[in-house]
């Protein structure tokens, strides 16, 4: 049975924030926004010399870029305390003109986080952190909300916290997820979903099964399955002929991601790229190729 939940289209790429060259993963970022694309993310490990502090490169990031949004991919919670986070989100959504996105992950490689200083959780308590950590965030942007906010919890607590600033819009909080107890979480709790590609292990099929967690989730919560926007992170190489899925000319390319989204209700395409030729090829031919395909295939109900 396929699944359309009927978003609009966004495509990004997923930049790997190495340090060396210094200004390589800010560069891509540019290359992106000049691109035409919708989004451009980074992925957040604190714990790696290697890397840049991901919120110091997005602050970076909107500064060099003009229209495109930004968000990372997904940021550690673990390392990163909610309501310093949620404030860190705001102040940055309300210098770049609405252009940040929140994305959210538990946490993983406690090894490294508890190295700097962080938590080491199982995984539900990662799961019910996770869950705090949501509330607080929204808590905090909620300006309209009266008095001051009050969350106690098993891993954060905030008590008599003053509530602000509120985002210039309204900041998307879209979770990394792969397991039932935290697809569920998104559903209740989240506006978009995160999952990588390579890390599902029956391939795109799984896409199925983990929709359903979300959706029921989203149902007994009283909200829609649509209020959840759906990404996924790829990976591929533009090649002259087919060698398989996301490894051939850009029109294969743009049937196959036309397939997904009208499959399993994926809305958000973010391509690992640090390649400049990879990015502008994805923004130039796929990606128009993708949303005139699907315009289509909607307007002759195949999606329903």
């Amino acid at each position: 049975m396929s699944t359309d939940y009927g978003h609009n289209l966004i495509f990004g790429t997923f930049v790997t924030p190495a340090n060396h060259p210094v200004h390589q993963a800010v560069e891509q970022a540019v290359v992106a926004d000049r691109a035409g694309l919708d989004l451009v993310t980074f992925q957040d490990h604190p714990y790696l010399p290697t890397f840049h502090d991901t919120s110091t490169l997005l602050a970076y990031a909107a500064a060099r870029t003009e229209r495109i949004r930004l968000s990372a991919n997904v940021a550690n919670l673990p390392l990163r305390p909610p309501a310093v986070l949620a404030r860190a989100t705001a102040t940055l959504d309300l210098l770049s003109g609405g252009r940040i996105e929140l994305g959210l992950g538990a946490g993983g490689f406690w090894d490294g986080i508890a190295a700097m200083g962080g938590p080491r959780r199982s995984p539900g308590e990662s799961i019910e952190a996770l869950a705090e950590a949501i509330a607080i965030i929204r808590g905090v942007w909620d300006t309209t909300a009266p008095g001051v906010l009050s969350v106690r919890g098993k891993h954060y607590t905030v008590h008599g916290a003053k509530r602000g600033p509120a985002p210039a819009h309204p900041v998307g909080i879209w979770v990394g997820a792969y397991k039932p107890r935290i697809l569920r979480l998104v559903g209740r709790a989240a506006d978009g979903w995160i999952p990588s590609l390579q890390y599902l292990q029956g391939g795109l099929p799984d896409l199925i099964e983990m929709n359903r967690h979300i959706d029921d989730a989203a149902l007994a919560a009283g909200r829609e399955p649509r209020d959840i926007r759906r990404f996924l992170n790829i990976g591929g190489q533009f090649t002259t002929s087919g060698r398989g899925f996301l490894q051939g000319p850009p029109q294969q390319w743009a049937e196959e991601l036309t397939e997904v989204a009208l499959t399993y209700g994926t809305s958000g395409f973010i391509l690992a790229s640090d390649d400049t030729t990879l990015t502008r090829t994805f923004a130039a031919e796929v990606a128009p190729a993708v949303r005139e395909l699907v315009a289509t295939a909607r307007g002759t109900g195949r999606h329903e």
